[in-house]
């Protein structure tokens, strides 16, 4: 009897052990997961159209970019010259066919920049042609400009709202055809600008400035007074245009500043002037918390191809998606040309 007793107690024990091993282990609670919403600005530099460039098919200007410029929420281009009709003009006064324009959005570019120094190489009557042109484009497309008047652009995606402030060191006529609706670099006129931003509640405010001493590739003693400004204005980035070339970067209280993008499409041949930078500004909202930051801009080295070099016409391409093709060329010095012009740039503005 005791032996039977003690066997069923083992038998017990074993069983309840082999259950244990079977017990499902609840994990520890997990975080919830929190959605992020990001949205993205991508910024080409100087898109120009020398008299050389009107021989040649555009429709190769931006194709190999093109990608890049719809994949974004929003295509900033700077629009370096003026629609003021025919006779259609290159350097040294831009009046550029009204279908460059409309090229430029069907490639993705949704926001135009208009404060530059060749935006009134027609005088007031130009600048009026133009914004009128512009003003169907938003109509009939969508687009956005700004640069002229005082109020910043706010450009809203995904709960996230981005003013652009876009202003002009100057343009190349006298003061007495000078508009007094093109936003100049006066910084009672920015400020007033900035102020306009903050108002209407921008989370975020990026200033575009074009300025600066043309093919130099180190910012001026005044970009860099004029970013600190910014900054301590409440700019989140500040990226420029108007030297041709790019420059070097930096961060100013932790506030990115890329001083010069370069050129984006252009007939400029002179040294550096073919290399150029696209800036990525990527905006992250957190729906759970309600946070809402930017990250580290990112920047594309990008080369502008003349005729005959890589194709029949003028083409801007990403280097990181060619660099390893220099069989595709036309012409394979060109791509010799651009990777030593890219190595050079690299070490003299520091950008890697």
């Amino acid at each position: 009897m005791r032996k039977t007793i003690f066997i069923l107690i083992l038998i017990a024990l074993a069983f309840q052990g082999a259950s244990a091993q079977f017990l499902y282990k609840l994990p520890p609670p997990q975080a919830v997961y929190a959605p992020c919403d990001t949205t993205t600005v991508f910024i080409i530099g100087d898109v120009m159209m020398h008299r050389k460039q009107l021989e040649h098919d555009h429709t190769t200007f931006l194709e190999y970019i093109e990608p890049h410029m719809q994949k974004a929420d929003f295509c900033v281009a700077n629009m370096e010259f003026s629609l003021g009709g025919k006779p259609y003009t290159g350097y040294p006064a831009f009046s550029t066919p009204d279908w460059y324009a409309d090229y430029l959005a069907q490639c993705g570019a949704d926001v135009f920049l208009t404060a530059n120094n060749h935006i009134l190489d027609r005088g007031l009557k130009g600048l009026r042609r133009t914004l009128k042109v512009y003003d169907k484009m938003a109509d009939s497309l969508g687009i956005h400009y700004t640069g002229v008047g005082s109020e910043p652009l706010i450009i809203r995606r995904r709960g996230i709202s981005i003013a652009l402030v876009n202003f002009t060191y100057g343009t190349n006529v006298g003061p007495e055809v000078s508009s007094p609706d093109v936003l100049r670099m006066r910084k009672e006129d920015v400020a007033k600008a900035i102020g306009k931003a903050q108002e209407k509640g921008a989370d975020f405010i990026v200033a575009l400035p074009h300025w600066g001493n043309e093919y130099q590739l180190r910012h001026s003693p005044a970009q860099e007074s004029w970013a600190e400004w910014l900054v301590s204005e409440g700019c989140c980035a500040v990226v420029g245009a108007h030297p041709h070339v790019v420059q070097d970067t930096t961060h100013i209280k932790g506030t990115p500043v890329i001083y010069s993008m370069g050129n984006a499409v252009s007939n400029m041949s002179a040294e550096n002037t073919r290399l150029e930078l696209a800036v990525t500004l990527r905006f992250i909202f957190d729906r759970n918390s309600g946070m809402k930051r930017m990250l580290e801009p990112q920047l594309d080295f990008m080369w502008c191809t003349l005729p005959g070099r890589l194709t029949h016409s003028y083409a801007t391409i990403m280097i990181k998606e060619w660099a390893n093709r220099r069989g595709d060329w036309l012409m394979s010095s060109d791509y010799d040309n651009m990777i030593q012009t890219l190595e050079r740039v690299k070490s003299i503005t520091g950008i890697q």
